[in-house]
């Protein structure tokens, strides 16, 4: 792939053709059964399933099966925007959940989870993320939140299944931690390939996008919310839909919490996206 500065010169039909292309290719070296989608319900993700669909049509084949990860804390408005779109199209929709936390929590942020009472698996993966308190808040976009109802939740499920790889929707532009990603990266434990189409893409790009392809997206979009996270800690940029506001001089993120944001590097070496 082409460096950064080359691509964001690039036409949005010539970034939406390589996207395709990557998806193209690892659909052809991994074959559809064996490719997973991880979907979030956001603006990036839903692109990139667009996309598929465009291919299916294009090459006569089936959709990938699809992740929702559910961490447990989750908009209403995406919930039910990502079972529209399942039904509409027929899709094969996992959903990923650490159970075991997100019942010790009662399901809501704030509350307190003793770490004893916690299962052998949550356990070691406090030890590995070095959390040594004995307690903790229930917080999905907390380090050891984000680790534990994300990381620990995608790893269990793609232990559990045999997928050869795992699309996702992150980009260049969006993370320091994410400035050196390439199209086909690899990962163990689990053993996997990711698949970056959208790396090339900037905020911008993705809604130029949306709007040429005809891409639906959560209403949240409209409201000024420019990046979902878990609800009761993110906030909304502007009053303005994402799409109107100034992109280029604000930062896309700033209304998720800080906490996860800067430590995304680590989050990253971890296993999450």
């Amino acid at each position: 792939m082409a460096n950064h500065a080359e691509y964001c010169k690039k036409p949005i039909e010539d970034k939406i053709s390589l996207s395709k292309k990557i998806l193209a290719n690892a659909i052809n070296e991994f074959k559809i059964d064996k490719t997973l989608l991880a979907w979030t319900g956001g603006k990036d993700s839903t692109l990139i399933l667009w996309m598929l669909l465009e291919l299916q049509a294009e090459k006569k084949i089936q959709m990938p099966d699809c992740l929702f990860i559910n961490e447990g804390c989750v908009f209403d408005e995406i919930l039910g925007f990502v079972k529209k779109i399942e039904r509409k199209h027929k899709l094969n929709v996992y959903h990923a959940i650490n159970k075991d936390v997100f019942d010790l929590a009662k399901g809501k942020p704030g509350n307190i989870v003793r770490v004893e009472d916690l299962n052998e698996r949550n356990r070691s993966e406090l030890e590995k993320i070095k959390f040594s308190k004995n307690e903790f808040e229930f917080d999905p976009e907390s380090f050891e939140g984000n680790h534990l109802m994300k990381t620990v939740a995608l790893n269990m499920f793609l232990e559990s299944n045999n997928y050869a790889c795992m699309i996702t929707g992150i980009r260049w532009d969006e993370q320091d931690a994410r400035k050196d990603e390439t199209a086909f990266s690899p990962r163990q434990d689990p053993d996997h390939m990711r698949i970056h189409p959208i790396l090339h893409f900037d905020e911008r790009d993705i809604w130029e996008a949306h709007f040429k392809m005809k891409v639906p997206y959560c209403n949240l979009y409209e409201k000024g919310y420019r990046s979902l996270g878990a609800a009761g800690t993110t906030t909304k940029t502007s009053d303005l839909p994402a799409w109107k506001q100034d992109l280029e001089s604000t930062t896309e993120r700033s209304g998720r919490k800080q906490d996860k944001e800067n430590l995304m590097e680590k989050l990253r070496d971890l296993g999450y996206m």
